[in-house]
C-alpha cells in the first residue's frame, strides 16, 4: 500500500485494492488536466428542475425544446455499454439519469468518464431527452469528474443488518439507505413549522446560555454533565433545560418567548433517550395551562398535516388521530384506582404503602415491581406519580394523543398550585404512542413558595436524590420583581420527529447520535 492509501483497521483486502485503484485513477485524472478534488463548477439546475419542466412529456415533445441543462451530483449507479453509459446521479433535489456517449462528449471527455466510479461527484451539461425505456435523461454534451471518491460505497447497504454502523457512518447512510434523507428533511420541515406557528402568534425566538453555574443548572429533574472553564477557574454544567432563563425574560417584559436548542442530561440511552437532544420551550404571559392545551392541539394537528399530509398519521403500524380535542386522563384518579384507593387516600398516604406493596406483588416484571415497592418510601405525591408510570402509562390510548392532568404538588417544583386543590398543580403532559412528548404548566410566580420548594429540593439532594434541582437564588430574586401570570411548555423535538417520520428509535432522527466506542 502506498502512503496515500487511507489507514484503517476495518478494510478487507478487496477494499484496500479498490482504494489503491481509485487513487491511481485520481492520478490519471491529474494527467488529463482534471483536478480530482477541484472547485469552481456551479451547476445551474437541479434534477427536480428537469422533472418539473418535462414531467411525463413524450420524447417528441421534449425534442422540440430540449433546453441546455447543467447538473451536478453523486453517481449512485453506472451501466456501461462500451462507447456509451447511463449514470444515476443524485443531487439535493432528487435523482436524474445522465447519458454519456463518446460521440457527444468527445475523446477527452470520454477518457475522463472511463476513470469514473460509483460514488464520484460529477457534472454534466446537455439537452434533455427520454430513452426508449421512458426515463427522463440528460444527454451529456460536456462531462467531468468533480470529486474522486477514493473509498467505495457499500455494495449491499440495503441489506445491512448492522444498524449501529449506519448511525456511526451517517454520511454513508444518507447516501445509500433509502428513506433516511427524507426523515431529516421532514424533521427540518417540522422545526420550521413550529417556528412559523409561534412567530405568527407573536412569540419571540431567543437564545439562552448552555453553560450554567452550579446554582443555575435547574429547570428539570435530571443529572447534568459537568465541565470546567479554565480562564475563570469555574466549574460549570451543561444545561438540562432552558426554563429558568426563559422565565427571567418573561419577568423582563418579553411576554411570549421560545427557544429551540440542545439539552444535555447525564442519563441512560435507549430508543427514546439520547444524552444530547433538542427541545423547544415556550412561555406565554397572561395564559394558563388550559390555554396551552388548546395551542398544543392546534400545533400538533398542523405539524401532522404539514409533515405527513393528514391529521391521522401511522406510527409503527398504529394509526394515531391528531384531530382535536385530545382526551384527558387524570394521573391522580387513574393511579388511585389502580391501587384500589380513593384520590384522598392516595394523597394523604392512608394505606398507600400497603397498596403499593400489593400492586408490586402482582407484577411479573421485576424491575417495575421493585420501582413500585420503592415508591413506598417517597412522599404520597411522588408515589402516586410512580404508580401512574408503572401501572397506568402502558394502558394509555394508542390511537389518539392524550393529555395527562392532575399532577401532585411534589412532582412539580416549578408549577403553580391549583386554587381549587393546593395538593395538585396546574400541569399536563402530552403522550402519544406511549411516549411523553410535552410537559406544560401554569408557572409558579410566588417567590416565597418558589423559595420553599427550592429548599425542599436541596434537602432531597442531601438525602441522595442526584436529580434534585439546585437552589437558584437569582431566579427567586427575579420572581420578587414580579412575573405576570404565565404558562410554559416544553416539547421533545426528537420524539415528535420520531412520531411524524414513523421512526422506531430516537437515533433514527438524530443525525449523529451518541454511541459507545467499539473495542
Amino acid at each position: 500500500m502506498d502512503d496515500k492509501t487511507p489507514a484503517s483497521d476495518d478494510l478487507g483486502a478487496t477494499e484496500r485494492e479498490i482504494i489503491t485503484t481509485r487513487l491511481e485513477k485520481a492520478e490519471a485524472l491529474r494527467a488529463l488536466g482534471v483536478n480530482p478534488f477541484g472547485n469552481g463548477v456551479t451547476p445551474r439546475h437541479l434534477a427536480a428542475d428537469l422533472h418539473a419542466r418535462y414531467g411525463d412529456a413524450p420524447v417528441e415533445e421534449i425534442g422540440r425544446a430540449p433546453g441546455a441543462w447543467s447538473v451536478a451530483g453523486r453517481v449512485l449507479a453506472l451501466r456501461s455499454f462500451g462507447k456509451a453509459a447511463f449514470l444515476k446521479v443524485r443531487d439535493r433535489s432528487g435523482e436524474l439519469q445522465v447519458w454519456v456517449k463518446k460521440d457527444k462528449v468527445g475523446e477527452k471527455g470520454f477518457e475522463i468518464f472511463k476513470l469514473l466510479d460509483v460514488g464520484d461527484l460529477v457534472a454534466a451539461e446537455g439537452p434533455a431527452t427520454r430513452t426508449r425505456t421512458g426515463e427522463l435523461t440528460l444527454e451529456a454534451a460536456h462531462f467531468t469528474i468533480l470529486t474522486k471518491a477514493t473509498r467505495p460505497l457499500p455494495e449491499k447497504w440495503h441489506g445491512l443488518t448492522d444498524v449501529e454502523q449506519r448511525y456511526r457512518q451517517r454520511y454513508v447512510d444518507l447516501v445509500v439507505t433509502p428513506g433516511v434523507r427524507e426523515v431529516f428533511v421532514k424533521r427540518a420541515r417540522m422545526v420550521s413549522g413550529i417556528r412559523r406557528f409561534l412567530d405568527a402568534r407573536g412569540y419571540l425566538e431567543v437564545e439562552t446560555p448552555t453553560l450554567h453555574k452550579a446554582e443555575e443548572a435547574g429547570g428539570a429533574t435530571a443529572r447534568p454533565f459537568e465541565t470546567h472553564h479554565n480562564a475563570l477557574g469555574l466549574d460549570l454544567k451543561l444545561r438540562i433545560a432552558t426554563e429558568l432563563h426563559l422565565k427571567r425574560l418573561i419577568v423582563g417584559g418579553f411576554d411570549r418567548v421560545y427557544e429551540i436548542g440542545r439539552i444535555w442530561r447525564n442519563e441512560g440511552i435507549d430508543r427514546r433517550h439520547n444524552p444530547e437532544f433538542t427541545s423547544i420551550e415556550f412561555y406565554q404571559a397572561y395564559a394558563t395551562h388550559d390555554d396551552l392545551m388548546q395551542l398544543t392541539e392546534e400545533l400538533c394537528r398542523g405539524l401532522a398535516v404539514e409533515v405527513t399530509g393528514g391529521q391521522v398519521i401511522t406510527f409503527q403500524g398504529q394509526d394515531i388521530d391528531f384531530t382535536p380535542p385530545f382526551p384527558r386522563v387524570s394521573m391522580l384518579g387513574e393511579a388511585a384506582r389502580a391501587l384500589g384507593l380513593t384520590a384522598d387516600q392516595a394523597l394523604s398516604g392512608r394505606g398507600l404503602a400497603e397498596a403499593l406493596a400489593r400492586a408490586a406483588g402482582g407484577l411479573s416484571d421485576k424491575a417495575e415491581a421493585w420501582k413500585l415497592a420503592q415508591a413506598g418510601g417517597k412522599t404520597p405525591g411522588e408515589a402516586v406519580a410512580v404508580a401512574f408510570e408503572v401501572l397506568c402509562e402502558p394502558k394509555l390510548p394508542v390511537d389518539r394523543p392524550v393529555f395527562v392532568v392532575d399532577f401532585p404538588l411534589e412532582t412539580s417544583p416549578l408549577s403553580r398550585r391549583r386554587d381549587a386543590d393546593p395538593r395538585l398543580v396546574d400541569r399536563f403532559e402530552l403522550f402519544a404512542a406511549g411516549m411523553e412528548l410535552a410537559n406544560a404548566f401554569s408557572e409558579l410566580n410566588d417567590p416565597a413558595d418558589q423559595r420553599a420548594r427550592f429548599e425542599a429540593q436541596v434537602k432531597a439532594k442531601v438525602a441522595g436524590d442526584e436529580e434534585a434541582m439546585p437552589f437558584d437564588e437569582d431566579y427567586v430574586r427575579a420572581l420578587e420583581h414580579g412575573m405576570p401570570p404565565t404558562a410554559g411548555e416544553g416539547i421533545g423535538i426528537d420524539r415528535l420527529a420520531m412520531l411524524l417520520t414513523d421512526s422506531p428509535s430516537i437515533r433514527d432522527v438524530i443525525l449523529f447520535p451518541l454511541l459507545k466506542p467499539r473495542e
